[in-house]
This record gives C-alpha cells, structure tokens and sequence, in this order.
C-alpha cells in the first residue's frame, strides 16, 4: 500500500529553498576582529619598543621598527600636504618657512612639533605659538603676535617694544615713528599702564610725543608744541583728567607755556616759555 506523499513537508522545504540563505562572513574578516587585531598589533609594537628601550638591549630595533611604521604611514597616505597658519601679521613668510623646517610630502608622523613650536616662538613678533597635526596630511600653525606699543630709548639706542615691555626689534624701526617714546631703564614695563592712563582722554593723547620716566616713580609727558607735562606719582589718572579739563575751559596749551606741573593736588602750576608773557585771561602761574 503506497503511502500519500507528506504534501505539508514538500510546502516547508519550499519554503526554505525559495529564499536564499544570507552568506556569513567568515570570522577573520569581521570588523570587530579586524580592530582587535590591530589593536593588538599596536600594543604589541608599543611594547616591544618600550622593553628593547627599558632593557638597554633592542633600543636600534626599536628605533628602527619606529621609522618602518612611520614609513608605512606615508604610503598611505600620512605625509605633509598642507600648512595652515593663523594669526600671522608682522611675520614673514620667509622666516616662518626656516623655522618650520617642513617640506610637503614629509612623513607627517615624524615632525617633532615640541621643536617647532620652540623655533617658531623664538621668532621676534611671536609671543606665543601651537603647532598641530590635523591627520592625515595637514600641519596647523596658530600664532599670538606680539603688539607693537612705542619706542623704548635708552643710553642712546632705541627698540620697538611690545604691551609687556619686551623688546621686538632693535633695526628697522621707521615705519613706527608715530609710536610715543619711552625713555628711562625701567620705561618699558611702565609703558601699558601708562598709555592705558593717557588714553582715557584721546584729544590730549594725541599730543604726547615721549615720555620719561623720573626716578623709578612717576612721569614726565612732552607734548607736541615741546610743552613738558609733570605727573604726579599717585592719582596719575586724576591729574591727567584735571588737565583735560583745563584744556577744554582755558585753552592753556595755546598760551606759550613750557611747563605744567600737575604734582600737587587739585593744582596746576604752568611756566611760560622764555620771552615770552602770559596772557592775562589766563588763570595765573599757579591756579
């Protein structure tokens, strides 16, 4: 007696057949084991530099698995392509290209930025410098320039000077000759607070040509006209206001003075310039 085929058991196995079984990925080619591995891989390479370095014994090995691995790096693709600089002003081009020391198509894994950014702020106009790598082929360059404040004159040379007092540049300062003058060996680190104080009133500010700086306490103006303006040690700001106020009610820069001392209190002491007289509206040699 001939069994019935089992017609539920041909349905399933159609069913099965009919769709394609999704292929599996062999292990070894998972993305999970490829990381792993090179995971690995680096640690091993780490480790082994760091025992040849630590034991005395592999220290050429190891230098020389390290320039292998950089090498590699390169073939695919890690070299210097590109130099990014930002912040620059008053450096050149040319001085930034010797202090880089980086040709495109170097190894970007191999250029020692600690030493860069050391040659980079040795630069005169640079205060501050970051060198970066911007994998895979980018070199970034951020400067903080120094900002030029006045010219620094003492025992007979000058130097352009920066808002800290230091010394930019010693030569070539021509293009900087509408910066006040500072003068005195302890000028440059007075310098900032000083021209903070003078700027608080811009109409005379303009008129300060040099400054010096009086025995290690206060300042002494010259302003255009050769008028001499004496500071006091305190309450600089005071006094600078106060003449700014006598400029505005008695025009006393126009009366052929050559000295106004402002070192007493809620006082203004002015000299007339030899030969010649003081205009009588003025309020007299000392108000």
């Amino acid at each position: 007696m001939n069994a019935k085929p089992n017609t539920s058991s041909k349905k399933s196995m159609k069913g099965v057949l009919g769709k394609p079984r999704k292929r599996a990925t062999p292990i070894w080619r998972s993305r999970w084991l490829t990381g792993a591995l090179c995971t690995v891989m680096i640690a091993l390479a780490v480790g082994g530099i760091w025992w040849g370095v630590s034991s005395g014994v592999g220290a050429r090995i190891a230098e020389d698995v390290r320039w292998r691995a950089i090498a590699a790096s390169s073939k695919i693709g890690f070299k210097v392509n590109e130099i990014l600089v930002v912040g620059r002003a008053e450096t050149s081009q040319k001085a930034l290209r010797k202090a880089m020391r980086l040709d495109r198509g170097a190894p970007i894994l191999a250029y020692d930025l600690e030493e860069a950014r050391q040659r980079v702020e040795a630069l005169p106009w640079v205060h501050r410098a970051t060198v970066e790598r911007m994998l895979p082929d980018t070199i970034l360059l951020t400067l903080e320039e120094r900002k030029a404040l006045a010219i620094w004159q003492n025992k007979g040379s000058f130097a352009l000077i920066d808002d800290r007092g230091e010394i930019i540049l010693k030569s070539g300062l021509e293009r900087f000759k509408d910066l006040v003058v500072v003068v005195g060996e302890d000028a440059p680190v007075k310098t900032a607070q000083l021209l903070t104080t003078l700027n608080t009133q811009p109409e005379l500010r303009r008129l300060v040509k040099a400054a010096v700086w009086v025995g290690g306490r206060r300042w002494n103006l010259r302003l255009a006209g050769d008028i001499d303006v004496r500071l006091p040690e305190d309450d600089t700001e005071a006094a600078w206001t106060r003449l700014a106020e006598y400029e505005r009610v008695h025009q006393v820069l126009e009366r052929d003075v050559q000295i106004l001392d402002l070192r007493i209190p809620d006082r203004l002491i002015v000299r007339k310039a030899p030969g010649k007289k003081l205009n009588k509206k003025t309020p007299g040699q000392e108000t």
